[in-house]
C-alpha cells in the first residue's frame, strides 16, 4: 500500500483528519515552538507526511521566525523579575534532565536560545552602560577643565590690562624701591589712585622655606601701625610683577611702601626688617 495512504489511515488521530489542512492551520506556530501535545503532534507530523507543501512551507517559515526570536530582544536590560522567573523556569528543566548531556524534547529549543541572549544582553548592557559611564565623566572633566583654564586666561588678561593702564596713564605715580642690602635688585612701584598699586623687579631672590615676601603700607599719620598688604613670591627665574588692585589705604595717606619676608601665610604685624622701602614723597 502506498505509504501516503498509510500516513493518512494511521493520522486519524485525536479528531483529526491528516488530509484536512484547515485543521493544521492553527498549529504550525505551536509547533514550530515545540508546544503541541503528544496526540496533536503526532497528528500533524502525519498530515505533513501525506506531502502538503502549503504546510510544509508554513512550518519551515514558523521555524524561521521562531530561530528570529532570540535576535529580537529590546534594547534595554531586562527587568530583575523576568530574569528571576526564566532562571527558574530553567533550573526546573535543568534538574529535570539531570544525567542526560541534551535537554529533553519537552524543553522547548527556542527558550534555550533566549535564556543564552538573555544573558549575553544582560552582561552587553552593564558593560556599555560602564563605558558611557566613563566616557561621560571624561567629558565633563574635560570641560570643567577647559572652563577653569579659560577663567584663568580671562583673569590674566584683565590683570594685565590692569597693569598697562596702571603704566601707561599720567594719573600714575611711579617711584623706586630701594633694597636694604645692596647685593638685592632695585624695585620699582606704579600706584594709580583708582586701578591700585604695581610692584615689578628682576632677579628677586626666592624666599626660604616656609617664607613668603609681604607688601606694607606705611601710613603718614604718626604712630600708625604698617598696614599688611599681598603676600607673593617670584616665579622661577626671579621675575617679580605684582598687583595690588585694592590697596588697604589711599595714595594720599601713605608715606611709604616696604616689603619684608614673613612666615607662609603673612603676618599681621612685620616680624622682620624691611628688604625693600620706597617712599611716595
Amino acid at each position: 500500500m502506498d505509504p501516503k495512504r498509510i500516513a493518512a489511515l494511521e493520522g486519524r488521530i485525536a479528531g483529526y483528519d491528516v488530509n484536512n489542512c484547515g485543521q493544521f492551520r492553527e498549529l504550525i506556530e505551536a509547533y514550530a515552538l515545540g508546544a503541541l501535545d503528544a496526540e496533536e503532534g503526532t497528528a500533524f507530523e502525519a498530515h505533513l507526511a501525506t506531502g502538503c507543501k502549503d504546510c510544509a512551507q508554513a512550518v519551515e517559515e514558523a521555524r524561521w521566525l521562531v530561530n528570529q526570536l532570540a535576535y529580537l530582544a529590546p534594547s534595554a536590560a531586562p527587568s530583575d523579575m523576568l530574569k528571576a522567573r526564566l532562571m527558574q523556569t530553567v533550573r526546573a528543566e535543568a534538574r529535570a534532565a539531570q544525567g542526560s548531556a541534551q535537554p529533553k524534547a519537552g524543553i522547548p529549543l527556542w527558550m534555550w536560545a533566549g535564556v543564552a541572549a538573555l544573558l549575553v544582553l544582560t552582561m552587553y548592557s552593564a558593560w556599555d552602560a560602564r563605558r558611557l559611564q566613563k566616557e561621560i565623566q571624561t567629558v565633563n572633566e574635560s570641560a570643567a577643565a577647559e572652563f577653569r583654564q579659560r577663567e584663568q586666561l580671562q583673569q590674566e588678561l584683565a590683570v594685565a590690562k590692569r597693569q598697562a593702564h596702571i603704566l601707561t596713564d599720567a594719573n600714575s605715580k611711579k617711584f623706586a624701591m630701594w633694597p636694604h642690602d645692596t647685593q638685592m635688585p632695585k624695585l620699582e612701584a606704579m600706584w594709580h589712585p583708582e586701578l591700585g598699586i604695581c610692584v615689578m623687579g628682576q632677579k628677586v631672590p626666592m624666599p626660604s622655606s616656609n617664607r613668603t615676601l609681604q607688601l606694607w603700607l606705611i601710613p603718614k599719620a604718626p604712630g600708625s601701625k604698617p598696614m599688611p598688604s599681598l603676600t607673593f613670591w617670584p616665579d622661577a627665574e626671579g621675575k617679580l610683577v605684582l598687583m595690588v588692585e585694592n590697596p588697604p589705604d589711599v595714595m594720599a595717606d601713605t608715606k611709604a611702601l616696604a616689603i619684608t619676608e614673613e612666615p607662609a601665610g603673612g603676618s599681621p604685624q612685620p616680624t622682620s626688617a624691611p628688604m625693600w622701602v620706597g617712599g611716595l614723597s
